[in-house]
């Protein structure tokens, strides 16, 4: 096998050919795959090398080494492809790598790390057993996201992201402790960089998102649906090429702080950056570049590589200069440049479009080099920043062999980066690729500019983790527990009894937590108004709204946790939103708006409120004369939220047991009838798998008469 075949491979297509070629085809894409990741290590000078923490914020190579390696079989035994571990010990010690956190919080734990002979000698074992794996496990095509082959497939496209990830740690080696071999050469093409320059770009209806029919492996967070109408935009030529980058460092860009976000100015306080950190500073006006292995003189036409933060502050200080709208690019943008320019996607190209998949060289090169419609390097060379921190699309789901590849990078803070690099392969070289990283890391990633007055839509993180706001979300929308139905439902079925054939023109739903009662009232009535006193819940009441989806994760056990997601149009809601308004409000100081209600629906809220006798003093005023008022609570008065002076009932008066039902008639009465005995309403709140709280409401229908 030459160098070249050993670089040059691609992705498998999945649905092609019969079982007993494409057998032989995964086997060899994993052996390539080994080999050249033992190849990357080969450039360390030493075993030495190995344990350097070249890089703060993650590991040093000696995991890395044994982690690709460790992760077939954690991901064959969860699979249950295999039944037998190899080596336990290092199974769990090189499991869990570092997700790069802030850029300093990283704990200097010391590890019991094997020698480098060791991690060698379990790796073949490793690869014998993977091998024998991929001979007998039996084969059906086409291989889906529910195939046993799919664990096999998501090992080998693990360790080429670990190929590119690794190959950033070495490039921040003492140059003592790397050498340069053949099998990475570096390009040797180098000028003057050509002027940057403002390209036109139509806009469009992006569309993005793998079926689980789709020929090509994915990771969970492609799969899915998403639609976005870009509007027409302008973007850079090229990308920003370490030459257009100097005219912002010799600004003075990296001292000004008008040019960076927060977030960039924290980093800047404790980074003392003063130029990309691949420059070498030799002089005063001297720079020289680091490559993977070697130090080279400054190629000033080849891509600056910088972190997110370096280019937002650059797009900021180009906007301020220029007086245009200048940014990041989204994914929608970059993908709408993309696919109007009909460029050939990995595996199917004969030549790859740019500098990437490894076909070139192992560096970056001039980015006037690979010429792609009008622009230049829209794929390969470096990857692109880009705006969008990392989200699910519609229906995403979890893997079950991975279900922590995406979940932990869904928190806004982890930024998306598009069109790979040089030593981008496998999944990595495609176009629905979708990696993201925190926006202070490296990478080999640079990027190009738009001007666009399209605004950002705001990010929110996917999955819903605030404890009781999830548990709220999983008792309104999640499954039925113990054959106790679901408790907004069943309110909102009494109260339409209860009302019969009177006018359901307004109804209102006090305490309306993530919203299940107001979504089922207004498929009865011509509007509603769900208010709710915590900014939490009305925040998951207006995403459901707007974009009929909410995510949530629950705990399971310990640290284990599951996710879900719920639409509106599973319940048959999908149409209530607009009959709506969510407002978040205090029961016992309504604005004057909220009135001449048929309906008033109150559910445990009362044991909630700091003043409740003032709220029912007053909820007359909010119904029209005939409107029922609706009360559902288990009287669980608690100091934390009510006074004890304060309760309703639960006391003794005079000696006497003194019940919140004798509270309430007593509150009511000179303006309300009760209508019909109370009612029992039972409701589950799930705290673990294993956990659940039982409680029963009652119900108590009261009719305005005055």
């Amino acid at each position: 096998m030459t160098l070249m075949e050993l670089r040059n491979t691609r992705t498998t297509i999945l649905n092609q050919g019969t079982p007993a070629t494409k057998r032989e085809e995964i086997r060899e894409y994993f052996h390539k795959t080994f080999s050249i990741d033992e190849q990357l290590y080969e450039t360390l000078v030493d075993d030495a090398a190995f344990y350097l923490r070249a890089e703060p914020l993650r590991h040093p190579l000696i995991f890395y080494l044994g982690h690709t390696a460790t992760f077939y079989i954690n991901k064959l035994i969860i699979a249950k492809l295999i039944s037998e571990r190899i080596n336990p010990r290092f199974e769990a010690m090189f499991a869990v790598g570092v997700d790069e956190m802030s850029w300093d919080d990283l704990d200097e734990a010391n590890y019991d790390w094997p020698s480098v002979a060791e991690v060698k000698a379990y790796r073949d074992q490793v690869r014998a057993r993977l091998d024998e794996v991929i001979s007998t496990l039996p084969l059906q095509l086409p291989i889906t996201w529910d195939s046993p082959f799919w664990a096999i497939l998501m090992g080998i496209e693990h360790q080429r992201i670990h190929l590119e990830t690794s190959s950033v740690i070495i490039r921040r080696m003492p140059l003592e402790k790397v050498r340069q071999l053949p099998l990475w050469e570096i390009c040797n093409e180098t000028g003057s960089a050509p002027k940057n320059a403002l390209l036109p770009v139509t806009g469009a209806l992006v569309e993005l998102g793998k079926s689980k029919d789709h020929p090509l492996y994915g990771w969970d967070n492609e799969f899915g649906r998403h639609r976005f109408a870009v509007e027409a935009f302008q973007a850079s030529k090229y990308l920003v090429s370490n030459q257009e980058f100097l005219e912002f460092v010799e600004a003075g860009g990296y001292r000004k702080q008008n040019f960076w976000t927060d977030e960039g100015w924290r980093w800047i306080g404790f980074s003392k950056a003063e130029q990309p950190l691949f420059w070498i500073k030799k002089g005063k006006n001297n720079y020289r570049f680091r490559t993977m292995s070697q130090e080279i003189d400054m190629p000033w036409d080849w891509p600056v590589e910088v972190n997110y933060l370096e280019a937002k502050a650059f797009c900021n200080w180009k906007a301020q200069s220029t007086g245009l709208p200048i940014r990041l690019p989204t994914e929608d943008e970059w993908s709408c440049l993309h696919d109007q320019l009909d460029l050939p996607d990995q595996p199917y190209w004969e030549k790859a479009p740019g500098n990437i998949n490894l076909e070139y060289w192992a560096s970056s090169c001039p980015i006037n080099r690979f010429r792609q419609g009008d622009f230049y390097d829209v794929v390969g060379n470096v990857w692109q920043w880009t705006e969008t921190p990392i989200s699910g699309f519609d229906g995403f789901e979890v893997h079950p062999y991975y279900d922590d590849f995406s979940t932990p990078t869904f928190d806004t803070q982890h930024n998306l980066i598009k069109g790979g690099s040089w030593i981008s392969t496998g999944n990595e070289a495609t176009r629905d690729s979708r990696y993201a990283f925190r926006r202070h890391f490296f990478q080999h990633a640079g990027f190009r500019y738009i001007a666009s007055a399209q605004p950002l839509q705001s990010s929110e993180a996917m999955y819903e983790t605030d404890a009781s706001v999830a548990q709220y979300c999983d008792a309104h929308f999640g499954p039925d527990k113990f054959k106790i139905g679901n408790f907004p439902q069943r309110l909102v079925e009494i109260c339409l009894k209860a009302l019969g054939n009177r006018q359901k023109q307004r109804a209102l739903d006090l305490g309306c937590a993530v919203g299940r009662g107001s979504f089922e009232l207004a498929k009865h009535f011509d509007f509603v108004s769900g208010i709710d006193f915590s900014a939490r819940f009305i925040r998951i009441a207006h995403q459901l709204q707007e974009k009929g989806v909410i995510h949530y994760q629950l705990p399971e056990e310990g640290e284990i946790v599951s996710y879900h997601e719920k639409r509106l149009s599973d319940f048959g809601l999908q149409e209530t939103g607009e009959r709506i308004e969510f407002f978040q409000g205090d029961a016992h100081n309504l604005k004057p708006q909220f009135t001449d209600y048929d309906l008033v629906l109150a559910a445990n809220l009362l044991d909630r409120l700091y003043e409740p006798a003032r709220f029912l003093s007053e909820i007359h005023r909010r119904l029209r004369i005939g409107g029922l008022l609706v009360l559902a609570s288990p009287y669980t008065w608690l100091e934390e939220y009510t006074k004890p002076e304060n309760w309703l009932g639960g006391v003794r008066r005079a000696g006497e047991p003194y019940t919140t039902l004798e509270g309430l008639h007593d509150l009511l009465e000179p303006h309300f009838q009760r209508r019909g005995a109370p009612l029992d309403v039972e409701f589950v709140i799930r705290e673990t798998a294993r956990k659940y709280q039982h409680t029963v409401s009652q119900l108590t229908i009261w009719e305005r008469i005055r």
